[in-house]
């Protein structure tokens, strides 16, 4: 599939933007994770104009937790990993360990917010963060540090001298309970050390311990002069600096000294004066060039801390306005404000004295519960309107993790500029919710460092100047939050992509199998079919479901405001209000179809669906597009071969042609009424539903004489539903005819059996008498002896009829029964599956699998599906 849509001969198969085009449909994480794969990838993206349009890469934003939970079958972390390499030993932080992915929201300071799929640690807690890194808390002492891009992750050890509590962030030691305010990331781990070297901080409330290294012991930092808690630490040239609550900052060098108090709180007179200083927060950074270390004081930010004795200073929104999806508010003067302080740290005994900033120039100063970020930050206008990214600003989130309630305002930026006031927004974090916002900058900088090979991780080799890539793990994991076709895409990119995605171990994507292609749940409609198409012709995103595995979505923006009457392969039929066409689900190549002749049919003059309703002296309706050859590269996309079937009469076309009609010549009114045609051999065959007399032309012929008819296989009083299908070698012509009604006696309808395989709801049935038969239609025709004959097996194969051209897969590796005479696995061999037969077929219940060989006593399968207004293919 995925090669025959590479119409190109190189290794894209995109003509415009295929970069930009794949990671417009990942979420930015897994998009940046494709980014930096490889080297091709890697320098596109680099050079691509287009690709930042797309996805926030290198800005700033709030990464917080979404409103809703990922399933499990989209959610590209729940899955088995296991990696297989002969001769190398399984990773044992990865090997068979459930990887748990959660859907966060990143949120641009300037663009709208976007979805982010990070890994999880199931329970684990946001603690700190740093470049690619976050610190994740789990319970008990389950502390690791990950990569979000590649999910890497490095466990952390407990800290001996404190003991847990059952809350993940209270700890005692000496009788003391210890609140842990944040992890702070303050070296990251790098491939070159084999991911073992790192330095991070645990800030308690009255407690700082440090860890240099996964191996060793975390050193808890006595400070015996520490009189109210701790609010910021960061590792400045070697030395832990600390900041109290009330300003206070201390020093450790953990080789020779400390504690030391090198400063009390540079408190501006006029915020001394009115104490408001006690409300404020107190964080530490670095300067840009690395060189100082800053002192950052915020006021007027209310949180949820007791201050006894203190008046909370409410501030009160001055303007508010809508931008970007949330409501950004001003703040008078004087309610909220923010101080910058620097120090040179080469003299400590005494300690140098700090200086005010007044201005960061070009840069930007990020802080929150993440390591401090210091960037340049361009200034912009939209619609001459400020930007909310400004540089010579302060941001602030949450300063610690637990929280009772976010402050308010949650976001804030702080200018330095004096006639700039304070802005601030809310992210949508409740006060329920356990996840603090990270500050965090989508990047695929460090694509070298994710690819660089240690002996935690088993990577293949890049060649032909490649970098290192992604494990076919990790590609799976990309592969998996991509809709379907963009997975095809994916694959079709290279021979490499193709071999990973198309041997799937972790079995995510079901090539072989042939799937439902339906909407989504969200869009199910219990209404008449003709409201609920209306409601739906704008929806471009649908499901596509596996009998016996998770569904996936699959994306296809040509069907806007379309609704598609056939497939087949990687083609579909579609129609809007103006006209018939041909698109590839992957490519999505266009084929517009030629109009029916004028002289023959009268478009129907109801503007609400003239592409599916005509008049041929009675009314006639379309019932389906039958592809019964597809267009191809080879056939420079005009080899096609296409059925319009309506219910009494048929037109054919072949690609550079008109559409012919096919005439019977019936006496009126008894005219056809055809319920199913293909195309086999250069012959056209249509079923009659009434009998089930079988008409086939001759489609060699210029004037399309009159038809061929062969009698049925069965006569009798029972009404059929009647299928055509080709024979598994392409010579022999079909015929299955199943009982049209199926129920009980009494009139009970099943209940409903839940099948959470794939999210359908699933019933039985009583037996349903089910026939196949088949004959060699052109050698019966020369001797004019038409004989049908009985299939009674379909050996390793199944049938699935409806909408599309009849699938006849081959099912080897399936059994045809259930072990247990239970309904599932629904998928099975020698069977008939049979949907939807044309684009007006409302018969409940949809979708049916008959036993071609059944056992006594054995029931249909039925798929239960809404009654009305419900498309599936």
């Amino acid at each position: 599939m995925a090669r025959s849509i590479n119409e190109s001969g190189s290794s894209w198969v995109f003509p415009d933007g295929p970069l930009e085009e794949i990671a417009s449909r990942c979420d930015v994480i897994t998009a940046a994770s494709l980014v930096g794969s490889c080297k091709f990838y890697h320098d596109s993206a680099t050079q691509s104009v287009a690709l930042p349009a797309s996805q926030p890469f290198g800005m700033p934003c709030v990464l917080h937790t979404h409103q809703t939970e990922v399933p499990p079958a989209h959610n590209p972390f729940y899955r088995v990993h296991k990696f297989k390499q002969e001769g190398a030993q399984k990773d044992k932080q990865h090997d068979a360990k459930d990887r748990k992915g959660t859907l966060c929201q990143l949120t641009p300071l300037d663009r709208i917010s976007s979805d982010a799929v990070i890994p999880d640690g199931g329970t684990g807690m946001w603690a700190g963060a740093n470049g690619d890194w976050i610190a994740l808390l789990g319970f008990p002492w389950n502390w690791e540090l990950v990569n979000v891009y590649t999910g890497r992750r490095i466990p952390l050890p407990p800290i001996s001298e404190f003991k847990s509590t059952p809350d993940k962030l209270v700890f005692e030691s000496n009788d003391q309970h210890l609140q842990l305010l944040k992890i702070a990331i303050c070296r990251v781990p790098t491939a070159a050390s084999n991911y073992t070297s790192f330095s991070v901080l645990a800030i308690f409330n009255a407690a700082i311990a440090v860890l240099h290294c996964a191996s060793s012991r975390w050193t808890v930092l006595d400070n015996q002069f520490l009189a109210y808690g701790y609010s910021d630490a960061i590792i400045h040239k070697g030395i832990v600096f600390a900041v109290t609550q009330t300003g206070e900052v201390y020093a450790w060098n953990q080789l020779s000294w400390g504690p030391l108090l090198i400063s009390t709180a540079p408190i501006p007179p006029e915020l001394d004066e009115q104490g408001r200083y006690n409300l404020g927060s107190w964080w530490l950074a670095r300067s840009p060039d690395g060189s100082r270390l800053f002192l950052v004081h915020t006021w007027g930010v209310t949180d949820g801390r007791d201050y006894t004795g203190l008046v909370r200073i409410l501030p009160a929104a001055a303007t508010s306005e809508g931008r970007h999806g949330r409501t950004i508010r001003g703040y008078g003067k004087g309610l909220l404000g923010c101080e910058v302080y620097s120090m040179d740290t080469s003299q400590l005994m005494p300690p140098r004295p700090w200086r005010r900033i007044i201005s960061l120039g070009s840069y930007s100063l990020f802080l929150g519960v993440n390591y401090p970020i210091i960037i340049p930050v361009e200034d912009g206008a939209e619609h001459d309107r400020p930007n909310m990214a400004r540089s010579n600003s302060v941001y602030t989130s949450h300063h610690a993790v637990g929280l009772a309630y976010p402050p308010s305002p949650e976001i804030c930026r702080f200018s330095l500029n004096s006639e700039d006031c304070t802005v601030g927004f809310q992210t949508n974090i409740r006060w329920t919710w356990r996840q603090v916002p990270l500050w965090l900058i989508p990047s695929f900088a460090n694509a070298r460092q994710w690819n660089l090979p240690s002996r935690h991780r088993l990577c293949r080799g890049g060649g032909d100047g490649h970098l290192e890539a992604l494990t076919g793990d990790n590609i799976n994991l990309i592969a998996a939050h991509l809709d379907v076709t963009y997975t095809v895409r994916l694959a079709a990119c290279s021979r490499e992509l193709y071999d990973m995605i198309s041997k799937d171990e972790g079995k995510m994507h079901h090539w072989d199998e042939p799937c439902l292609l339906m909407p989504p749940p969200a869009y199910w409609f219990d209404e008449h079919w003709d409201v609920a198409r209306t409601s739906r012709l704008h929806d471009t995103v649908y499901d596509l479901v596996p009998l016996d595995h998770p569904r996936r979505s699959v994306a296809l923006p040509f069907m806007h405001d379309r609704k598609w009457l056939g497939a087949n392969g990687d083609w579909i039929a579609a129609a809007d209000h103006h006209e018939w066409c041909l698109v590839n689900v992957y490519t999505e190549r266009h084929i517009p179809l030629p109009s029916l002749p004028d002289s023959k049919i009268d478009h129907s003059s109801f503007s609400y669906q003239p592409a599916y309703s005509f008049n041929w002296g009675p009314a006639i309706d379309l019932l389906k597009i039958v592809i019964c050859q597809v267009p191809t590269k080879g056939g420079r996309y005009a080899d096609y071969k296409l059925i319009a079937l309506f219910d009494k009469t048929i037109f054919y076309l072949e690609g550079g042609g008109d559409w012919r009609m096919l005439e019977a010549l019936t006496p009126a009114p008894d005219y056809p009424n055809y319920c199913d045609a293909i195309e086999l051999r250069g012959h056209v065959f249509a079923v009659d539903e009434t009998d089930g007399s079988t008409y086939f032309w001759d489609t060699a012929n210029e004037n399309l004489m009159l038809p061929f008819v062969i009698p049925p296989p069965v006569v009798d009083d029972q009404q059929y539903a009647w299928f055509l299908a080709p024979s598994a070698d392409g010579k022999r012509l079909m015929i299955i005819l199943t009982v049209n009604k199926i129920g009980i006696a009494n009139a009970e309808v099943p209940p409903d059996i839940p099948y959470a395989a794939n999210g359908l709801q699933l019933r039985q049935y009583p037996p349903v008498a089910t026939y196949v038969f088949e004959l060699d239609p052109l050698s019966t025709a020369r001797a004019g002896d038409f004989l049908w004959r009985q299939v009674n097996s379909l050996s390793d194969h199944s049938l699935f009829l409806g909408l599309n051209y009849p699938i006849i897969a081959n099912l080897k590796k399936r059994e045809s029964k259930a072990p247990d005479g239970t309904l599932v696995p629904f998928m099975r061999k020698n069977c008939v599956y049979t949907a939807y037969r044309n684009i007006r077929y409302n018969q409940y219940p949809k979708i049916l699998r008959c036993n071609l060989q059944p056992d006594e006593g054995e029931t249909v399968g039925v798929i239960s599906l809404p009654k009305d207004g419900w498309d599936s293919c």
